[in-house]
């Protein structure tokens, strides 16, 4: 048993950690006149007091639980929209529903092999993985440019993008399945999309592979200790390559969302910044799908917030980056400065008890 108790582990240090961020952005917003009672009410009424703000949020949500779960196994690298433009125009799929399921496995595979270059660098040259997969996002921007303003660009448009995709694979949103019930006026113009159920069987399928299999097991293993697992017979080499490559495959599926769900084609920088959102949301989350889960939803609630914050307030967009910013930075990178006082307070009180 550690010095503090699982769910204060799991609840009080990430709780802590948000309200530290929430009071110095309080302090911010107060330091250029606003209100930060006025600003915290309009994100709460702009996006839990209407569907359409329930829509962007789980939107943005859904992006934040594949690369949350990504970075829980292993890292990131987005190679997926490739996957999903190639799947989506050049097939032509009969319905959505084989669409998905076509763009899903077209998507994984990108982003797989696009991971598994820098996982084979790592495990056969010692290559440091967060620097590799670094380079290699550029490289992916690069080859992803290349063909937006060549082969994927449609006769005679100045825009970088594809041609929208066929109407067959376009994705119901929560506006469509709402309407079929009859409630046509919920969600409206919300890009939220079927592919959030997709990522809550993703959390599941993580959850079953890393606690539930012997593959997970061994990636457990390593994680906590390289050394150990060697000595235990796990293959370094093996579980690297494995765990970036799912790794890749879940970053990658990330695409569903964004090119089939919302664009409906693919565009320039259709990532949106997610990849490094999902490093916090592992982070805030403890690397358990569960947690993964909760953490992009408040990410979601964040990123819809701030947009309603930058429509109805005078608080520049920038301010609102920095507040986002505070967030990720107390919830993940600073959680010692406030774990380390707490298992101090337990250890006095369990010497006291």
């Amino acid at each position: 048993m550690g010095v503090m108790p699982k769910w204060a582990d799991v609840v009080l240090v990430p709780l802590i950690s948000l309200i530290i961020a929430a009071l110095l952005s309080a302090l911010l917003i107060l330091a250029i006149g606003e209100s930060p009672v006025a600003a915290l009410k309009l994100m709460i009424e702009g996006t839990l007091l209407r569907s359409s703000g329930w829509g962007y949020m789980l939107y943005y949500t859904t992006n934040f639980i594949f690369t949350g779960l990504a970075v829980s196994v292993a890292f990131h690298a987005a190679m997926g929209g490739l996957g999903v433009a190639l799947v989506c125009l050049f097939i032509p799929w009969p319905h959505w529903s084989f669409a998905i399921i076509g763009a899903s496995l077209g998507a994984a595979f990108f982003g797989m092999i696009w991971a598994g270059l820098p996982a084979y660098l790592q495990a056969k040259r010692g290559s440091h993985i967060v620097i590799t997969t670094i380079m290699f996002n550029f490289i992916a921007a690069g080859v992803l440019n290349f063909f937006l303003v060549g082969a994927l660009k449609p006769k005679g448009s100045m825009d970088p993008a594809t041609a929208n995709f066929p109407a067959a694979t376009h994705l119901p949103t929560f506006e469509d399945m709402a309407g079929l019930l009859g409630f046509e006026k919920m969600f409206r113009a919300a890009p939220a999309n079927v592919s959030f159920f997709l990522a809550l069987v993703a959390c599941v399928l993580v959850w079953f592979l890393i606690w539930r299999t012997p593959l997970g097991y061994e990636i457990r293993a390593m994680g906590k200790s390289e050394p150990a697992a060697r000595y235990a017979g796990i293959g370094s080499v093996k579980i690297i390559m494995v765990a970036m490559m799912i790794s890749g495959a879940l970053s990658g599926m990330m695409a569903i969302n964004t090119t089939q769900g919302e664009s409906e084609r693919l565009i320039l920088n259709f990532t949106e910044g997610a990849g490094f959102i999902g490093i916090a949301v592992a982070l805030m989350g403890r690397s358990h799908p569960l947690g993964v889960f909760l953490a992009a939803l408040l990410f979601g609630f964040l990123y819809q917030g701030g947009a309603e914050l930058a429509l109805w307030t005078k608080i520049p967009r920038e301010l609102i980056v920095v507040i986002q910013a505070l967030v990720i930075l107390f919830t993940g990178a600073l959680t010692l400065m406030v774990r380390r006082p707490l298992e101090r307070l337990f250890l006095s009180l369990r010497r006291g008890g």
